[in-house]
């Protein structure tokens, strides 16, 4: 079981594209998508047209493939939702992208939604959390953050495109920082070649 966030960074195709992939290898996940993230993906995944209303509507609409059962959704204010609770199992949580304020908070431990709250829960029960923060450049308060949350137990990885496996497309580089991602929580994937 793997919980997933999108909130309002750049970047929403690598959260949706992250549940696309933990879905095709028969991982149930947990979706948590924050008000702002919704907005995000409206507007770049759907130009700024009606976008769904939910993470299987989304994945609906793009032809996503696999068991849709393996997916639940919850509310990012739901904090009776199981990744609320430690007692709640689950194998690891990335939050892709991961904005600045959700960042912040995580790395204060200001569980103020179920994001970051779930994030905690990931920290205090030691499971992997991998944030995926967007933003450039960074300030010394940003990196500060990230170092906290580091010193916390969370894995950092930032989107930063590689050239080197020579992509053609946009969908080369978000399918491999996606499979950093999934390389990161631990999971077996076959979206890059790996080096050497």
């Amino acid at each position: 079981m793997y919980v997933t966030a999108i909130t309002g960074a750049s970047g929403a195709i690598l959260g949706v594209r992250l549940v696309e992939e933990l879905i095709a290898h028969e991982k149930p996940v947990i979706s948590i998508v924050s008000p702002m993230g919704w907005k995000t993906i409206a507007h770049e995944l759907y130009r700024g047209k009606s976008a769904p209303a939910s993470m299987r509507e989304v994945l609906d609409s793009r032809g996503t493939r696999g068991d849709g059962s393996l997916l639940r959704e919850c509310a990012i204010d739901d904090f009776f939702a199981p990744p609320a609770s430690g007692s709640f199992r689950f194998d690891g949580m990335a939050i892709a992208p991961c904005s600045m304020k959700t960042l912040a908070a995580i790395a204060s431990g200001y569980s103020s939604s179920l994001i970051t709250r779930a994030a905690d829960v990931a920290l205090k029960e030691r499971r992997r959390l991998v944030l995926v923060p967007r933003e450039t450049p960074l300030s010394l308060v940003h990196i500060e953050n990230m170092r906290a949350a580091k010193l916390a137990g969370a894995d950092i990885l930032v989107p930063a495109p590689v050239f080197y496996n020579h992509p053609e497309s946009v969908d080369d580089i978000v399918n491999f920082l996606v499979g950093k991602i999934l390389t990161a929580l631990g999971i077996a994937h076959s979206l890059y070649k790996s080096w050497g």
